[in-house]
């Protein structure tokens, strides 16, 4: 079994934003290689999930550093990360529904259709893997494992066509870099918590997006901006009741897709009466908002520490 590493990529703090972007990415492209073969089986769940996370710190990375690696250089890459880490998503979501959602919940529902529903799901998730493993063996994939870390490795955003704008923030010190960075995501984050609609999906999801964009990069800067681990304890309780909004609403769609053709009156009833305990978790969860928040906001930002 494949060990998670959380450390992260070893950048330092006499390197440039050059220097550092590369690292970032070689560094979550071997965890990626590191996961790729267990992704194949859920015998071990974190398989397809790190390599998920693998494509999606690397996408990360390239969006936060988009004012030295401009989006037309970046785009293609992106757009191959975000379509690879798509294929993982039915069976990421189906391997969480089974091990944290139906586990959480077995034998306490005073309704029958329990062993339907987990049926159901399990045959889902043997398709969903079927679908993994395709994009594990397929063209699209040599071509990025075959491409990419030349890309990487030989830095080839240096070499296309940049703004001089762009050329000095890539030849700049990654620290000043990092902390103007921080400082623009954290604002993203406030402008979309401080005043949100906590009953609107869709005003809380997008705080959660903002969430995760400042915690990737904060997690990047963890070598080279002492106190950022501690800072990232601070958000993790806001994230924590965020994901689980994300989680009702990733089970409410897993169950209209997994329900369609299903007519058996006992497992239909199973399956709403889910929803209905995961969403009643969450609004318990959401009393806890406020005091989430103010955990966040009154968090000390260690980007503007002296450093030596």
């Amino acid at each position: 079994m494949t060990k998670k590493n959380k450390s992260p990529a070893p950048i330092n703090t006499d390197q440039s934003v050059s220097e550092a972007v590369q690292i970032i990415l070689k560094h979550n492209y071997n965890y990626l290689l590191a996961w790729e073969q267990s992704a194949r089986s859920w015998d071990d769940i974190e398989g397809v999930h790190q390599t998920r996370v693998a494509f999606r710190r690397m996408r990360s990375a390239l969006s936060a550093f988009r004012t030295a690696i401009p989006r037309k250089v970046s785009k293609p890459w992106s757009n191959e990360l975000r379509d690879l880490a798509s294929q993982l998503g039915m069976a990421r979501d189906l391997d969480v529904f089974i091990d944290e959602g139906l586990g959480a919940i077995r034998g306490k529902l005073p309704l029958r259709g329990e062993e339907g529903v987990t049926q159901i799901a399990h045959q889902h998730r043997e398709q969903a893997y079927l679908q993994v493993n395709a994009m594990l063996d397929s063209d699209q994939y040599k071509h990025f494992k075959d491409n990419f870390p030349k890309w990487i490795d030989g830095k080839e955003w240096e070499q296309a066509e940049l703004k001089a704008k762009h050329r000095n923030n890539l030849s700049t010190n990654i620290v000043p870099f990092s902390r103007k960075l921080l400082d623009s995501l954290e604002r993203g984050v406030l402008e979309a918590g401080s005043h949100v609609n906590k009953e609107s999906a869709h005003e809380m999801h997008k705080l959660r997006i903002e969430c995760k964009k400042l915690r990737y990069a904060a997690e990047f800067f963890i070598p080279v901006l002492k106190g950022l681990d501690d800072f990232i304890r601070h958000m993790k309780r806001l994230q924590d009741l965020l994901g689980i909004l994300n989680d009702v609403s990733v089970m409410k769609h897993l169950l209209d897709i997994m329900m369609e053709d299903e007519d058996n009156h006992e497992v239909l009833e199973y399956a709403g009466g889910l929803v209905g305990w995961r969403t009643r978790q969450y609004y318990e969860m959401l009393d806890t908002f406020d005091d989430r928040w103010e955990e966040f906001i009154n968090a000390k930002q260690p980007w503007w520490r002296k450093h030596p």
